[in-house]
């Protein structure tokens, strides 16, 4: 688990309602991820999931490469504008996988799927919002320690995503202010850390003299 991430629900447990969870979908499997948010949305909560283009698929990267060229075949013969739309972005794609897991045609699918958005990278608006991470979602506790995966960003990439380098350097001007913010953050917690110890220890002064 990332230092100071918070745990998202695990399946099984009682379900969190916050007025919206942002996940950090980085590590995480696909499925597995997508099931979770796919029961949480049905179940009325609202979640916004970043960083899409660093979400992991079990299995080889040439495998699932495979597997999504094959899909790309499939199309209406007669007029392929007609669909089915294959997305190129991660982050359409993960909404597209979700989708799957809901009776979007219904009302209630509906309602759920417009609680759902899904970011590559992660939005200036978002950028301070407290992450979460899905333990019953990782790789590293749900793959065992050897087999192969890949990443979504890789795949989308090889099959005409054509926006990897500009994500890639809004994350990294992103984390350029996240680092300055973070160092603004400690130096404030270390004065009111230092500021509380001081009247501490006048208070606890005073008490001794009543034999506390």
């Amino acid at each position: 688990q990332p230092a100071g991430s918070v745990v998202f629900p695990q399946s099984g447990g009682c379900t969190m309602f916050e007025k919206v969870v942002v996940i950090d979908c980085k590590n995480h499997l696909l499925g597995r991820l997508a099931s979770i948010v796919a029961k949480e949305l049905l179940n009325g909560q609202r979640v916004v999931c970043v960083r899409c283009e660093d979400i992991n698929i079990s299995g080889s990267f040439y495998r699932n490469k495979l597997k999504f060229l094959d899909k790309l075949r499939k199309r209406t013969n007669t007029n392929p504008a007609h669909g089915p739309y294959h997305f190129r972005a991660p982050s359409r794609i993960f909404h597209r996988v979700i989708r799957g897991m809901i009776p979007h045609k219904t009302h209630r699918g509906k309602c759920a799927m417009e609680r759902l958005k899904a970011f590559d990278g992660i939005p200036e608006q978002y950028e301070k919002s407290k992450r979460m991470v899905v333990p019953d979602a990782f790789r590293v506790t749900r793959l065992k320690p050897g087999r192969r995966y890949c990443v979504l960003g890789r795949i989308s990439l090889e099959i005409g995503w054509k926006h990897k380098e500009a994500v890639e350097r809004l994350e990294a001007k992103r984390k350029e202010r996240s680092a300055v913010y973070w160092e603004e953050k400690k130096a404030q917690l270390g004065k009111a850390k230092a500021a509380k110890a001081a009247v501490a220890d006048q208070f606890d002064a005073k008490l001794a003299k009543f034999g506390y």
